[in-house]
């Protein structure tokens, strides 16, 4: 079988992963790991001693609860639309403190797995029944295009997790403008963001001894396999992370053992790797205060506070709707 360009995919994923196979340097969109085996398998990740990050974040809501509650609250109560919600895990630690104290407030979890968010909404009512939960299943840009309508009240766009660090800066300011062009001066954004810190903590959050961190980016590999009919052998590439310290960004990538040919069937598609050629599946980008300063006033935000973990690795900024902002 020939590679012949195609002009019609049937899916996003299978155009994705078609345009990143056939660039120079090879990638792949680190969103579609993201199935119900990269689910599980980020669970375990978020679990590991060296991934700190979720560590840090759980210990500022359970440090900061009640200041974090009475910064969201408003007369006439507010909508928490909390994006990439994930498993909620540290999201119940404020969801319980604002039931407990009869806080006037709906809970909007948006997440790309449908699967994620039936597990979520199953728990959510069990364990905190009184929350108001309207999940939505969609990626970021989707719902940042239905953000604006939710304008009846103070509403509070919440992303947890780092989740902005998987984006360039230039990628991360145009999604702070996005999310700014649907906030009134009333509404906050509350997100996280990993600080810089020493080289080797960071390497060591994403190059786990057990082997979860390479499984997680396999799990892109086996999808294609699965989805689009590919014979990738999971065993000839290896599971490569790097840290610039300079520039704050860790990368992820695949590199491929040998030189190798993989045929993608679904796509048309032959794949020549050499050997020790890389597909970069993911990036992690750490911050300090002057550069989110910087993404925030290219985007029309202000900082109002942040909240840090006692170790401020990791911090939480409050960020409103510059006055002078151009909606």
């Amino acid at each position: 079988m020939k590679s012949t360009p195609m002009t019609a995919f049937d899916t996003a994923f299978a155009e994705d992963t078609y345009k990143g196979l056939t660039n120079f340097p090879k990638y792949l969109l680190s969103k579609y790991i993201y199935n119900e085996k990269g689910d599980k398998l980020f669970q375990k990740i978020m679990a590991m001693p060296e991934y700190y990050l979720t560590n840090c974040e759980k210990g500022i809501f359970e440090e900061h609860t009640a200041a974090i509650a009475d910064s969201f609250n408003s007369p006439d109560g507010f909508d928490i639309i909390e994006l990439g919600a994930g498993d909620g895990k540290k999201t119940k630690i404020l969801l319980r403190h604002l039931a407990e104290k009869k806080y006037n407030f709906t809970y909007q979890p948006v997440d790309i797995s449908q699967h994620v968010l039936n597990e979520l909404e199953q728990s959510l009512a069990t364990e905190i029944p009184e929350v108001n939960v309207k999940t939505q299943q969609g990626t970021y840009f989707k719902t940042l295009e239905r953000l604006a309508d939710y304008n009846t009240r103070k509403k509070i766009i919440m992303v947890l997790g780092s989740n902005i660090g998987n984006l360039l800066h230039k990628d991360a300011i145009n999604f702070l403008k996005n999310i700014q062009n649907s906030m009134s001066t009333e509404d906050m954004l509350f997100m996280g963001f990993d600080q810089k810190k020493h080289p080797q903590k960071i390497i060591d959050a994403y190059n786990d001894p057990a082997g979860i961190t390479e499984a997680f980016n396999k799990n892109l590999l086996e999808r294609i396999n699965t989805e689009l009919d590919a014979n990738f052998n999971l065993d000839s590439f290896l599971h490569w992370e790097t840290y610039d310290p300079e520039s704050g960004t860790a990368k992820s990538f695949l590199v491929s053992r040998d030189q190798q040919e993989v045929l993608i069937a679904k796509l048309g598609l032959r794949v020549k790797f050499e050997a020790w050629e890389t597909i970069h599946t993911e990036i992690s980008q750490k911050y300090d205060d002057a550069v989110v300063a910087w993404l925030a006033s290219e985007a029309g935000l202000d900082i109002e506070t942040s909240f840090s973990d006692r170790d401020n690795c990791y911090k939480n900024y409050v960020f409103r709707k510059r006055a002078s902002a151009n909606s």
